[in-house]
C-alpha cells in the first residue's frame, strides 16, 4: 500500500497556519454576478451545498453561458482559455492525432492532471495518447471539445488539488461542466468566420529560377496574405417539460472547421537533376507550398440530452447522455518526387500524406437521489466510451510499389469507463460551535483500453525473393497498428471517502476530507485534504487549503504499444513504444509504473467592497514520481543489452517511467469593478493574472542497464525537461471591458501571454518566444429580447510569434515551418466572424 504518511502529517501540522486562506471568488469576467446567490455550486472543495462562492474554502471560477457566448470562440477549450488565466490551450500541428484532439492544461501541469466532471460526475478520458513533440506529450485527457457550448449552462473551475474528494487526476484542479436544465425556451445560433491575415516574417514566393551557378534560387515579395480556415457553426438548444414534474433539455451542435495553411514555401530541390546536371524544368512551376502547417480540418456533430423527474415518493430521477462524432484530416511531411519513399509511377510530383481520423464518443449517466430520515443520498452509474480510429490517405506503402493502396485503415484506439457511485450526507451534533455536515461515499470504477489492428497493407513491409525489403514499409506518415501492437487491457478500482465540514466559530469554517483508493493493477493510496476560511470582516475573508493527492497511471500509459517491424540486412527488427512490463523495456531498466503523488498548498484572500472585488491566490504543487515517456533508446550498445536479455529481434525501445519530480508555484490575481454610467449604460471591468513557474526538481538516475553506456544514453533528456519547465507561459494576463448601452453590447478583451520556450536537444537550437498581446473585440446588437446580431474579431491586430528563421537561423525546415507549435495562442492570425442568435 502506498501511503504518504509524512505528507499527511505535514498537512495536519501546518493546517493551523492556513486556517485563513485563498480564493478567487469568481473568474474576473463574472464580476458581481459571481457574488450573488445562485444555484448550488458543485465543485467548491466541499460537498456541502453552497449558494455563494464567498462561502467556498478554495478558489473557484464560474463561467456562465452569457460569458461563453460573448467570446467569439467556438470550442469550450478556447472559451476557457479566454476566461481563466491559468488555463491554456496550446497550439498543435504536425503532431499526428494530437492535431485532431488538442489537449489543454491548467497551471502548466499535464492535461491529465485536471479532472473533468459533467453534472458533477466523472467524464471519461479520450482514447488518444499524445505522442507528438508538443505540450501534453505522453498524456491522455478528456476531449473537452466533444462537449458543445450550446449544451452548457455554466462551467465551474476548481483551481486546487481535490484528489481526496474526487479521486485520481485532480492534482491541478477540477472542471465541472453543468448542462442546461430549462424546461422551456431555447435558442438557435449560426456563426461564420474565417482568417484574414498577413503572416509576419514569412515572405510570399513570387518565382523560382536557376542562378549563375545553376542552383535553385527564388524571388520573394512582401509577407504572405491569406484568407482561409472558414468556420461554420450551427447550434440549437431547447427545453421541454416532462409532465408536470420533469424536464428534458436537448442541445445539438454542428461545427465545420476548414484547415489553415501557415507553412512557408519549400526551398528544396524536388526532382532529380537531369543527365547534364541541370535543374529539372518542373522545379520552376511546381507548387512549393506543399506542406500543411496549421490547423487540421475538423467536422464535429454533437447531441447532448439532460433530464430530470421528481417522483411522487419525493425521490428524483436524473439522466444525461451524449453522442459526439468528429472527422478530421491533417497533413504530414511532404515526400518529394525524388524521395526514396516515393513511387514515381503513383506520384510523379511527390505527395503529401494525410492523416484521417474518425472519433466517436458516447456517454450515459443515470441516477436517483432523495432523502431518508436525516440523510440525503445520491446513487448513480455512468458509462463513457471514446473510439479514435486512424486512417491514412494520399499515401502509399513504398514496399508494395505500384500495387500499393493509396488509402489505409490503420486501426483504432478505444477507451471506456464505467462507474457506480453512492454518497450520503447528514448533519451531526458533535458538541462544537455548529453542527458538522458529514458525507460518506463509495465508488467503483472499471476502465478498458484497446488497440485494434489495422489492415495489413498499413503496417506490412514487403520483401523480394531474397528476403530483402523492397522499400519503406507501412503507410507513409503513420504506419498502422500491427498484430504486435494489439492490446486489450482493463482494470478496476474501489474508493471510500469521507468529509467533515463545520464552523468552529461564527467566522471560521473548516473542511476535512479523506479518500482511500485501491487499484487492481498497482495497489492502494490514501489522500487527505484540510481547507479553511476565516471572515475577518464583512469585506475580507482569508482562505487556505493543504492536501495530498495522486494520479494513477492511465491505462494507455501502462499498456499502450506501438510496435513496427523493419528489416535491416534482411533481418526483421521491432522498434517502438513498449509497455513497462514487457521484456524489451525491462531489459533497458523499465520498472512497473506507480501512482504520481502530490502535495498542494494554497493561501490567499478575497476582498469585496461595493462594486469592487479583489482576490489573490498563491499556490505550490509538489509532484513526485511523475510519469513521462523515455527517450528513444537505440544504437549498437542498446542492441547488445537487448540481445543479452534474449530480445534479439528488438532494435529501438522507449517506455513510460516514473522519472521526475516537479514543483509548480504561482499566483492568481483577479480584480473586478462594476460601473454605472447613468445615461451611458453600464460597464464591467476585470483584470485577471496568473504567474506560474514549474521546475523539475529531480530526475531519476539512469537505470544500471544504461548507466555504463555513457552520457549519450539518457532516459530523460534536456528537451523533455524543457517541455515541462518552459513549454507553457510563465505568465498570462486577461483584461476585459463589457459595455452595455441600450440595445448594444461591446466586449473588448486583451490577453498577454508570457514567454514560452521550445527547448531542443541542442542548446543553440532553443527557441524563445517573447511575450505577446492579443486583442479580441465584439460588437453585438439586440433589436429585441429574442434576436442578437454580432460581429467580432479575435486577434484583431493579427499578432504572430517571431518567425523560426529569426529565432534559430536559416534551414530548409525553418523556412517551411515558420513558427513553433509551442506558441500558447493560435498560429493562424486574425479571425473575423459574424453571429446570429434567436432565443425563444
Amino acid at each position: 500500500m502506498t501511503f504518504t504518511t509524512n505528507k499527511l502529517a505535514l498537512s495536519l501540522a501546518i493546517a493551523s497556519t492556513l486556517s485563513s486562506a485563498p480564493s478567487l471568488a469568481a473568474t474576473a469576467q463574472n464580476g458581481n454576478a459571481a457574488q450573488q446567490d445562485m444555484e448550488v455550486i458543485a465543485v467548491t472543495g466541499t460537498r456541502r451545498s453552497l449558494r455563494s462562492l464567498g462561502e467556498s474554502t478554495v478558489p473557484v471560477d464560474v463561467i456562465t453561458s452569457n460569458d461563453m457566448t460573448s467570446t467569439g470562440q467556438l470550442e469550450i477549450s478556447q472559451v476557457l482559455a479566454t476566461q481563466v488565466p491559468s488555463f491554456n490551450y496550446p497550439s498543435a500541428t504536425l503532431s499526428d492525432g494530437t492535431d485532431h484532439a488538442r489537449p489543454a492544461v491548467l497551471r502548466g501541469l499535464a492535461p491529465d492532471h485536471t479532472l473533468v466532471l459533467v453534472n458533477g460526475k466523472r467524464r471519461h478520458a479520450g482514447a488518444l495518447l499524445s505522442l507528438g513533440g508538443v505540450v501534453g506529450r505522453g498524456s491522455t485527457a478528456v476531449d473537452l471539445n466533444m462537449i458543445p457550448v450550446a449544451a452548457i449552462k455554466r462551467v465551474e473551475v476548481l483551481r486546487d488539488g481535490a484528489a481526496a474528494q474526487y479521486g485520481s487526476d485532480a492534482i491541478a484542479g477540477v472542471i465541472n461542466i453543468v448542462l442546461k436544465d430549462a424546461d422551456e425556451g431555447g435558442s438557435i445560433s449560426a456563426t461564420y468566420g474565417e482568417y484574414d491575415t498577413q503572416m509576419a516574417g514569412v515572405p510570399k514566393l513570387e518565382s523560382a529560377y536557376a542562378d549563375n551557378n545553376g542552383n535553385l534560387a527564388f524571388v520573394t515579395g512582401d509577407d504572405r496574405r491569406i484568407n482561409d480556415g472558414a468556420n461554420r457553426t450551427f447550434s440549437a438548444n431547447t427545453g421541454l417539460a416532462l409532465g408536470d414534474d420533469g424536464f428534458v433539455n436537448i442541445a445539438l451542435e454542428y461545427r465545420d472547421h476548414e484547415s489553415t495553411l501557415r507553412s512557408g514555401f519549400d526551398p528544396r530541390e524536388q526532382y532529380a537533376r537531369l543527365e547534364d546536371g541541370s535543374l529539372d524544368p518542373r522545379e520552376f512551376t511546381i507548387d512549393r507550398y506543399n506542406h500543411r502547417f496549421g490547423k487540421a480540418a475538423l467536422e464535429d456533430v454533437a447531441l447532448f440530452i439532460n433530464s430530470g423527474y421528481e417522483l411522487e415518493s419525493g425521490y428524483s430521477l436524473y439522466a444525461f447522455g451524449s453522442y459526439s462524432e468528429r472527422e478530421g484530416n491533417s497533413g504530414g511531411f511532404f515526400r518529394r518526387a525524388k524521395d526514396n519513399r516515393n513511387v514515381t509511377e503513383l506520384y510523379p510530383d511527390g505527395f503529401l500524406p494525410q492523416i484521417d481520423t474518425q472519433v466517436k464518443d458516447y456517454a450515459l449517466a443515470l441516477g436517483l437521489e432523495g432523502e431518508s430520515g436525516d440523510w440525503s443520498w445520491d446513487i448513480s452509474s455512468n458509462y463513457g466510451r471514446n473510439d479514435f480510429a486512424f486512417g491514412v490517405s494520399n499515401s502509399l506503402n513504398t514496399s508494395l510499389g505500384i500495387n500499393s493502396p493509396r488509402e489505409f485503415d490503420n486501426g483504432a484506439l478505444v477507451y471506456d469507463q464505467w462507474l457506480v457511485n453512492a454518497d450520503a450526507s447528514t448533519v451531526l451534533d458533535l458538541g462544537l460551535n455548529d453542527d458538522v455536515f458529514f458525507t460518506i461515499g463509495a465508488e467503483y470504477r472499471r476502465e478498458g483500453y484497446k488497440i485494434e489492428q489495422g489492415e495489413e497493407a498499413s503496417y506490412i513491409t514487403a520483401v523480394d525473393s531474397n528476403g530483402a525489403p523492397i522499400g519503406a514499409g507501412g503507410a507513409q506518415v503513420l504506419p498502422g497498428f500491427s498484430p504486435a501492437s494489439v492490446t486489450d487491457e482493463s482494470r478496476y478500482n474501489m474508493a471510500l471517502f469521507v468529509e467533515f465540514d463545520t464552523y468552529l466559530s461564527d467566522d471560521w469554517n473548516m473542511v476535512l476530507a479523506g479518500r482511500l483508493e485501491d487499484y487492481s493493477d498497482f495497489g492502494s493510496t490514501f489522500t487527505a485534504k484540510l481547507a479553511s476560511r476565516y471572515s475577518v470582516s464583512d469585506n475580507l475573508s482569508l482562505r487556505g487549503a493543504i492536501s495530498s493527492g495522486f494520479r494513477a497511471p492511465s491505462l494507455a500509459q501502462s499498456s499502450y504499444r506501438q510496435i513496427s517491424t523493419v528489416l535491416e540486412n534482411n533481418k526483421p527488427f521491432e522498434i517502438g513504444l513498449f509497455p513497462a512490463d514487457t521484456a524489451a523495456a525491462q531489459a533497458l531498466g523499465a520498472e512497473p509504473l506507480e501512482a504520481e503523488e502530490s502535495v498542494n498548498i494554497t493561501a490567499g484572500f478575497i476582498y469585496n467592497r461595493g462594486a469592487f472585488s479583489l482576490t489573490l491566490d498563491a499556490y505550490r504543487i509538489d509532484i513526485d514520481d511523475r510519469i513521462v515517456l523515455s527517450e528513444n533508446l537505440e544504437g549498437a550498445e542498446v542492441a547488445a543489452i537487448l540481445a543479452a536479455a534474449g530480445e534479439t529481434n528488438v532494435e529501438s525501445v522507449r517506455y513510460f517511467t516514473n522519472a521526475i519530480d516537479s514543483r509548480t508555484q504561482g499566483v492568481d490575481i483577479v480584480a473586478t469593478y462594476q460601473l454605472d454610467l447613468a445615461n451611458w449604460g453600464d460597464m464591467r471591468l476585470s483584470a485577471a493574472a496568473n504567474f506560474n513557474d514549474t521546475e523539475v526538481t529531480a530526475v531519476k538516475d539512469n537505470p544500471e542497464e544504461l548507466d555504463s553506456l555513457g552520457e549519450s544514453y539518457q532516459l530523460f533528456a534536456r528537451r523533455e525537461i524543457g517541455r515541462f519547465e518552459e513549454g507553457t507561459p510563465d505568465s498570462k494576463l486577461n483584461l476585459a471591458a463589457i459595455w452595455n448601452l441600450g440595445q448594444w453590447q461591446t466586449t473588448l478583451r486583451l490577453t498577454r501571454y508570457g514567454e514560452v520556450a521550445d527547448i531542443s536537444s541542442q542548446p543553440e537550437r532553443d527557441e524563445y518566444l517573447d511575450a505577446k498581446w492579443l486583442t479580441d473585440l465584439e460588437v453585438a446588437y439586440h433589436p429585441d429580447a429574442s434576436w442578437k446580431l454580432a460581429l467580432g474579431a479575435n486577434n484583431l491586430f493579427d499578432q504572430y510569434p517571431q518567425a523560426t528563421v529569426d529565432n534559430v537561423g536559416q534551414s530548409d525546415f525553418n523556412q517551411i515551418f515558420p513558427y513553433t507549435p509551442f506558441a500558447p495562442y493560435s498560429l493562424d492570425g486574425r479571425f473575423i466572424y459574424g453571429n446570429i442568435t434567436y432565443r425563444f
